[in-house]
């Protein structure tokens, strides 16, 4: 049948259908760019989803001032390097175990630790090679606490876990207290891990000698923190823990080949909205910077900012914005000073009377002792380590990590090691200070189309979390840009999609 033959209705059904169709189309046109601030496992894991979200067209540009890997880490020392940023990996991440899965790298050939923790005077516990004794010491002290401490841990993050389910079918949150709400686990934010165990049954004493030596290696406070990064914390505290060969870090180099994104080393300093120039309602972000090569600036759809808007941490300022946004939003990070030293350790100092060559604790935790200057001991291999390697006796020198505060005094390095070959400092901003209760923390959505990954750090600070966080925020750019608002900050989504999970 020719046009010409069509009735004026069919034309009209015709003409609407082709407007719909265009309309569609267009509003289905992926952005042309998108900027990420920041090359740590946060933004290199944004710039892994983006791509998957939106596909092979749009251009992802991720910009790095300093090292790729951000506070994953490595030192050298005598040829060979050690973690000395974010170190161990749970078997429930399953991003990170994903990262690891897909860019073809491998756990790290398993070391055996064995753990004691001090007063400060002296080793109040020593893990025996045997599980009986351990039990019956645990057992005898503090009755059925340790071996509930697991159960509990899981059970909270097994609710926690059906937000991998919840992404996986395209659902995002605009906020952190949304995201928490979804997975039952908000109510943690505002009360302290100590108040959430005595309530669920736990004793002082079990807090207090086992607990907070356990707080005080990853975050470097007692029990007394938020009570949903205590859990992040405890969780750090079980077996399987594992680490990437040849370290950390290499996940983020990998992310950002896979999500075959430019990586501009520049420094961003500003961004700001400007005028689409082909007359779209929407606007573009400016982002300008400095990089070797001088001053400059590039306009994006979308931006991700995967840097703590924090002082200290960045200056980024913002300019143009209603509401405003401020280049630093309100708390602190906490310092933690990370501190490796080749030598030998005196054992005077940890009130023992071992002989150094039968000393084989690993990992030395602490109870809340304000003088004790460090807040544990661990002695570490190197992040590549034969098949079979096992950690040295105390008697022989090898390479001690140490977390503190303050940076350690010479007076008290020359108090802990009987002999030193060399100390290796690094300082951290590592994460907030986790006192409760947190009040309200900073948002996902900054902006229409500019979003912030490390709004996730104020719930708690850890490699998977900030994966989650990237794909998140991935999500969110991906639904706010085509208008699908019946997948951003849904409730009771567990049992609406119980069917479909």
């Amino acid at each position: 049948m020719s046009l010409s033959n069509l009735s004026v209705k069919a034309l009209l059904v015709l003409g609407i259908c082709l407007v719909g169709r265009r309309s569609l189309a267009s509003a289905s046109e992926p952005p042309k760019k998108i900027a990420v601030i920041g090359a740590g496992i946060g933004g290199s894991s944004a710039a892994y989803f983006l791509r998957q979200e939106f596909g092979p067209s749009v251009k992802i540009d991720v910009y790095e001032a300093g090292t790729v890997g951000g506070r994953t880490a490595t030192e050298n020392v005598k040829g060979h390097d050690y973690e000395i940023g974010a170190a161990v990996i749970h078997p429930l991440n399953l991003h990170l175990k994903h990262f690891v899965e897909t860019l073809g790298l491998s756990p790290r050939a398993e070391v055996k630790t064995k753990m004691a923790i001090f007063n400060g005077k002296e080793l109040t516990f020593e893990e025996s090679d045997w599980f009986i004794v351990n039990f019956i010491r645990m057992l005898w002290r503090y009755g059925f606490n340790s071996f509930r401490k697991p159960g509990w841990v899981e059970g909270i993050l097994g609710k926690f876990m059906s937000i991998y389910q919840y992404q996986k079918l395209g659902y995002s949150f605009s906020s952190v207290e949304q995201l928490l709400h979804a997975v039952d686990a908000d109510k943690l934010l505002n009360q302290t891990l100590e108040e959430a165990m005595l309530a669920d049954g736990f004793s002082q004493v079990f807090i207090n000698d086992i607990v907070t030596p356990n707080t005080r290696i990853n975050f470097g406070l007692n029990a007394g923190l938020n009570a949903f990064v205590g859990v992040v914390s405890l969780a750090d505290g079980t077996s399987g823990l594992w680490t990437v060969e040849g370290g950390n870090k290499r996940m983020s180099a990998g992310l950002l080949e896979l999500s075959k994104a430019e990586l501009i080393q520049a420094r961003v300093i500003s961004l700001k909205t400007s005028p689409s120039k082909s007359g779209a309602a929407a606007n573009l972000y400016e982002v300008n910077y400095v990089g070797d090569s001088g001053s400059s600036h590039s306009l994006y759809d979308i931006v991700i900012i995967a840097t703590p808007l924090h002082k200290g941490l960045s200056d980024i300022s913002f300019s143009g914005f209603s509401p405003p946004i401020p280049s630093h939003f309100p708390g602190n990070f906490q310092q933690i000073v990370n501190t490796l030293v080749l030598g030998k350790l005196n054992m005077s100092y940890l009130g023992t009377d071992q002989k150094a060559s039968d000393f084989l604790m690993s990992d030395i935790l602490t109870t809340d002792n304000k003088a004790l200057p460090f807040n544990s001991l661990a002695s570490v291999g190197p992040v590549k380590v034969p098949q079979g390697y096992a950690l040295p006796p105390a008697s022989e020198s090898k390479v001690w990590k140490m977390f503190s505060a303050r940076p350690l005094s010479e007076e008290a390095l020359g108090a802990i090691f009987e002999s030193r070959e060399g100390v290796w400092v690094k300082p951290w901003l590592a994460y907030p200070s986790y006192t409760p209760p947190l009040r309200r923390t900073p948002p996902f959505v900054l902006h229409d189309r500019l979003f912030y990954v490390n709004a996730i750090e104020w719930a708690a600070s850890c490699m998977e979390m900030s994966a989650v966080s990237a794909r998140n925020v991935a999500l969110l750019a991906y639904n706010r840009w085509h208008g699908q608002t019946h997948k951003i900050d849904q409730e009771d989504l567990h049992t609406r999609l119980r069917g479909e999970l």
